[in-house]
């Protein structure tokens, strides 16, 4: 069924030239863009210091996830969908293994631990964008529909993590709000 699903969401690619350019580009500049709409949250007019908390721990989530999927790599090696026949690939190869999508956690990390600190419009912004990406990764070939959810399931495990352990208003987080 993952491999069912996933070729139908990447049956599409290279039909359009524009889609296809349009998934890439998601693909590519997508994560970058999340980022750089949580950084620019330092300099929120409103609620600033609880805004900063939550990027900061939207950043802490980020990192956590990807690491989560580093110790998962050790153990975990699923062949990328292009090199099973399962998929068009529109970009260049990747190095690594299949599973979980580096992309899916980053986006979902964010997404949720700007969910976790009451942050609906941003969040909502966000997860829009992140849904986005994560199709686009299988669109452009390059994951199955398994992995993109499992890499959301190491993000928002990331943010769940930091939620507990990274305490608003704490002293670290005073300090660290408090610059700039």
């Amino acid at each position: 069924m993952d491999a069912a699903l996933t070729h139908w969401i990447n049956a599409a690619a290279g039909i359009s030239p524009f889609l296809d350019k349009a998934m890439i580009v998601v693909s590519q500049i997508g994560v970058p863009l999340m980022v750089l709409a949580v950084a620019l949250q330092w300099w929120a007019k409103a609620d600033r210091y609880h805004v900063r908390h939550a990027a900061l721990s939207a950043g802490l989530a980020f990192l956590l996830g990807l690491a989560i999927n580093q110790f998962i790599l050790l153990f975990v090696h699923r062949l990328r969908p292009y090199d099973a026949g399962v998929t068009h690939l529109l970009i260049a190869p990747s190095a690594d293994w299949s599973f979980p999508s580096d992309h899916a956690t980053a986006s979902f990390a964010v997404v949720a631990a700007l969910a976790m600190q009451g942050l609906p419009r941003r969040t909502l912004a966000l997860s829009i964008m992140a849904l986005l990406i994560c199709w686009s990764r299988i669109y452009i070939g390059t994951h199955y529909l398994t992995d993109v959810i499992g890499g959301a399931t190491t993000g928002v495990l990331g943010a769940v993590v930091v939620r507990f352990a990274y305490r608003e208003n704490s002293r670290l987080d005073s300090l660290v709000t408090r610059i700039l």
